[in-house]
């Protein structure tokens, strides 16, 4: 593991205005620098880098971080790399606390993973870097094995997988035996492995306390997150029997509804091209990538979700959902529309492939070629006319309850969608396919417009700021005020629990590490919390302080907080104490009711 305290002594050395501007040129715009995201297209820059926090926020598509996330989301290099990266440029050589971390191990080494404030477990609780180690060494013995498996190399040979290919997508395969794994574990039956094992995903355990491997005599398809770490497995049958397909289950390091398959590996071809194509399965992501399309990414057997489309989105203003033209390609489609009206923002684009009957991208790229699977993508129908083709489905429009059905389906459609002009747009062919008038179904729809929001520092904001959020601004910004905080001042009742949450969160961290509330201190809290649930609340709140001038006066903006604070807890005190029948107070509390009345 490489020290903490040297990854902070490394962020406060290099700047990060030099490490972007070397990859993407930037702009000086008042405080801060800008230039057009490069993890999304946009034409109006709104990628800000400031040089005074040392982070940078993208008011567009919400990418944030430091100068290490910075290479690692931007050129795809493991945590390790991206640190060597930066010390090399830096003139400084990374120490490692124990033992060298080879390349294979190094993508586990992430923000949050090598982080000293994930104070340790006990010998018999289990750590990321364990499970993820875990996985690591069970990948290279699927891999050992398939190179001596003449039946799962005849196998993707029948595919049309080449060796090449195999070895590129890392794919192994799990021999038949009940218990493979005893030869990469010398002590498998362990207690503290065991739970290793079956947290990772690797082993069953039954009633009996008999454990076993999870997948046996299957290809193995190792999945990687964003960050490239080997979270999970999707393993195929050789032979006919199901499970066709057998996924890791939900672990603490893999969750279907989060992962894709190949999206770490294709971000770049995703950039190049500004486009992605989602299939359904492994061997269409293999097979069109043998074919030179590399900007593809598959769903792990479940639906599109939201959290897919907003990874997507982050990298490309164009989707194309590939699926089969059968009942449930068309309801798979269908779900991944439902899962994406809120995240559309004018400019992106979302289309909708089915190939002929009985075809999916694996059999059609083999039979016809890359030009003409790319000719059908060309083909891919917008969002807006197949949001229309289903919803008309099985309706008589000719007819007035055919219509009146249509509008009704619509309905809760439509007041999903958040981008302005394809609402309008919707709205307009929704009126001319019902024959309703605009204004009509305006009445009808009763859709409540967002407002637009303001940036924080212009004349409006989106919402009433609580305390607390400014309070967690103040932090972030200057982490030496929570040594003035007085903690007691905090009142749970009115306010909103993610709040509360991410202030106990800041307090334990900085508790954890007094060192770095020093004022000397140049770093984006946010990033310490890559993995933690409120890591986009924290980014959020630290995004706005990208719009003070730092000439403001946080002192006495910190002081009209502690003011409210205390008014707030006399008030709750106040309605306590009054709460209570007047002879049922004590001498004490009498006098303590009359004291909190006069100094509020």
């Amino acid at each position: 593991m490489i020290p903490q305290s040297f990854i902070h002594d490394l962020l406060n050395r290099v700047d990060i205005v030099d490490t972007i501007d070397h990859h993407v040129p930037l702009k000086k715009a008042g405080a801060n620098f800008v230039a057009c995201c490069p993890f999304h297209n946009e034409k109006t820059p709104s990628f800000t880098v400031s040089q005074t926090k040392q982070f940078y926020h993208c008011f567009g598509c919400g990418a944030h971080g430091n100068a290490i996330s910075f290479l690692i989301e931007y050129s795809g290099l493991s945590f390790v790399e991206a640190v060597q990266s930066l010390a090399g440029y830096a003139g400084i050589e990374v120490p490692v606390q124990s033992g060298k971390i080879s390349s294979e191990s190094a993508s586990s080494n992430d923000l949050s993973q090598n982080q000293e404030f994930n104070q340790g477990h006990g010998n018999d609780e289990v750590s990321s870097d364990e499970l993820i180690n875990a996985m690591q060494m069970a990948t290279h013995y699927y891999r050992e094995q398939l190179k001596h498996s003449g039946k799962a190399i005849a196998y993707l040979k029948t595919r049309g997988i080449s060796g090449k290919t195999a070895a590129r997508f890392a794919i192994g395969y799990a021999p038949a035996a009940w218990q493979n794994l005893e030869a990469v574990f010398p002590d498998y039956a362990a207690e503290k492995t065991k739970k290793i094992l079956a947290q990772a995903g690797l082993i069953i355990i039954n009633d009996d306390a008999k454990q076993y491997d999870r997948f046996r005599d299957r290809i193995m398809f190792p999945i990687l997150n964003q960050k490239g770490r080997i979270v999970g497995f999707g393993g195929r049958v050789l032979a006919q029997e199901e499970p066709k397909y057998l996924n890791s289950p939900e672990t603490v390091l893999f969750g279907k509804g989060r992962e894709l398959y190949n999206f770490f590996s294709a971000r770049r071809a995703i950039r190049e091209a500004n486009c992605v194509i989602v299939v359904e399965g492994y061997m269409d992501v293999i097979a069109l990538s043998q074919h030179g399309i590399d900007n593809v990414v598959a769903t792990l057997g479940t639906a599109t979700t939201g959290i897919h489309i907003q990874k997507l989105l982050r990298q490309t203003d164009n989707i194309i959902f590939c699926f089969d033209g059968d009942r449930a390609g068309r309801k798979a489609a269908w779900r991944a529309l439902e899962n994406s009206l809120e995240l559309l923002t004018d400019g992106k684009y979302l289309g909708f492939l089915f190939l002929p009957e009985g075809a999916d991208p694996d059999s059609y790229v083999n039979q016809f070629g890359k030009e003409s699977f790319e000719k059908q993508i060309s083909q891919a129908v917008p969002l807006s006319e197949f949001f229309f083709k289903e919803l008309c489905a099985g309706l008589k429009l000719q007819t007035s309850e055919g219509r009146a059905k249509l509008v009704k389906d619509a309905k809760p459609l439509l007041q999903r969608i958040v981008a302005p002009a394809l609402s309008l747009i919707l709205k307009r062919r929704l009126a001319e396919l019902s024959e309703l008038a605009d204004k009509e179904l305006e009445t009808l729809l009763q859709i409540k417009r967002i407002p637009e929001t303001k940036k924080i520092g212009g004349n409006e904001r989106k919402q009433a700021v609580t305390l607390y959020r400014r309070l967690i601004r103040i932090l972030l910004d200057d982490p030496s005020y929570v040594t003035k905080l007085d903690r007691g001042l905090l009142v749970k009742s009115d306010a909103k629990n993610e709040e509360i949450a991410a202030l106990e969160a800041l307090f334990e961290f900085f508790d954890a590490h007094p060192n770095l509330t020093e004022n000397n201190s140049v770093f984006s809290i946010a990033g310490y919390f890559q993995n933690n649930p409120l890591k986009a609340l924290l980014e959020s709140i630290e995004c706005e302080t990208l719009e003070w001038n730092h000439s403001t006066a946080i002192e006495s903006e910190f002081s009209d907080i502690l003011k409210k604070l205390r008014l707030m807890q006399y008030k709750e005190r106040i309605t306590e104490l009054q709460s209570k029948s007047l002879n049922m107070l004590s001498d004490e509390e009498k006098k303590e009711l009359q004291q909190l009345v006069k100094q509020q």
